[in-house]
């Protein structure tokens, strides 16, 4: 490789407190997709990668499911933490979600949920949206005129949501955020159970036993929601097996709760920080739609995932060998000069938004219809009934090279 494919500003792909420093990490992407778009990144504890910071080359590359696949690496872990979850996944345990999976399984285990996810089952699910909106606006009342945001209603709000949607008891909800945050948080001195890889598979384990017994309770006594669905799937004529299972409902309960709860949180921030666009919704609530997916745009919750070549080919004009991995940025592709006008402003009616916060090609994310709605629904309840909204504090991103936001946004505001 030469010199022109190195770049050490790529390190902060894998550097989880770049992502808690939004403008440090902002000019280091800038940096990459004019200097070195394709760049060879290699760092104490990970296995080295290829940097991908195009928004053309993440989609080519999304699009080429064949020659790009998902599995051994489909997102940036350490080393140690890539060798203990292949070890498990060869003795049987570990996780195996869609994001792991490449076709034809990807897409024989995708159909399982697709339905629940589909326009007809989202405007089934509306109204409860609706009212669980109104209910975390009417607690910002009550709670006001400050309130860390983040803690008290970002991470609530989608959370009831998913998991009244895999029919999951309320009693319930406070043990699965905690262990959404630790699968997620893993590189967060606040949120991660440790930064051991057996302290992370510990989480999972967790997860297994409480999803082990959801299982065998639905095939029992099967109920309409979607997690009755996943327990009584069958493929070839069998039902799934545990593993299978867990990783269906850890990819429902925590991709579905944490990546809208970091929008949501990002989506406020930015409003806070652009007055003239909230101000400019205010007055025009019927750019709702375009502003949702701005707020997708700017916060893009999941940062990155991996594909590996399974062939010897190239990117850009460099030669990438069979094997070798490459990291796609969505934070960088989101914000890519040759898409996007003006990338680093924050409009509100951004029109077109090519943004791939959800990815794209065979691997576009199960959940976005369910994402954009929730968030549509948040702040069309919030934004007629606010007077007035500014920080009342530091706002703190979470340190992550994964899926992401902020952990903490005070606020001090005025509701009607």
């Amino acid at each position: 490789m030469t010199s022109s494919i190195v770049d050490d500003a790529a390190k902060v792909l894998a550097e989880p407190r770049a992502y808690a420093d939004e403008a440090r990490l902002q000019r280091a992407l800038a940096h990459l997709r004019e200097h070195a778009p394709v760049s060879y990144v290699e760092v104490p504890d990970y296995r080295p990668f290829w940097a991908i910071t195009k928004h053309a080359d993440v989609m080519a590359i999304e699009r080429a499911n064949e020659l790009w696949i998902n599995a051994p690496r489909p997102m940036l872990q350490t080393a140690a933490t890539d060798e203990l979850s292949a070890a498990n996944l060869a003795a049987g345990g570990g996780l195996r979600t869609l994001i792991h999976m490449d076709d034809p399984l990807h897409r024989d285990i995708r159909k399982i949920g697709a339905d629940w996810f589909r326009p007809k089952a989202m405007r089934a699910l509306k109204t409860r949206v609706d009212e669980l909106a109104k209910i975390y606006v009417d607690k910002m009342v009550k709670q006001g005129p400050e309130c860390d945001f983040v803690q008290e209603v970002a991470v609530n709000f989608p959370l009831y949501v998913i998991l009244s949607l895999l029919g999951l008891p309320e009693s319930d909800f406070g043990r699965m955020l905690k262990l959404t945050q630790e699968l997620f948080g893993g590189d967060d001195d606040e949120l991660s159970r440790g930064k051991d890889p057996e302290e992370l598979h510990a989480v999972i384990l967790d997860f297994f036993q409480y999803f082990t017994a959801l299982t065998a309770a639905r095939r029992a006594n099967p109920t309409e929601d979607l997690a009755s669905a996943i327990a009584n799937a069958k493929l070839d004529g069998e039902f799934l097996n545990d593993i299978d299972c867990l990783s269906y409902y850890v990819i429902v309960a925590s991709a579905g709760h944490d990546t809208t709860s970091a929008a949501i949180s990002g989506g406020l921030l930015a409003l806070i920080e652009h007055q003239d666009q909230l101000a400019r919704l205010k007055a025009q609530p019927e750019l709702m739609g375009t502003a949702v997916e701005e707020i997708i745009r700017w916060t893009a919750p999941v940062k990155e995932f991996m594909r590996t070549a399974t062939a010897d080919t190239e990117v850009r004009g460099v030669p990438i060998g069979k094997g070798e991995s490459v990291l796609l940025s969505y934070v960088s592709a989101n914000r890519d000069e040759e898409i996007f006008d003006q990338p680093a402003t924050f409009d509100v009616g951004r029109d077109p938004n090519k943004h791939l916060s959800f990815g794209y090609g065979v691997h576009f994310c199960l959940g976005a219809a369910l994402a954009r709605m929730e968030i549509n629904s948040f702040f069309t309840e919030l934004l007629p009934r606010l007077e007035s909204i500014e920080l009342a504090g530091e706002p703190e991103f979470i340190s992550t090279i994964f899926v992401g936001g902020l952990k903490h946004l005070p606020i001090r505001y005025s509701l009607r």
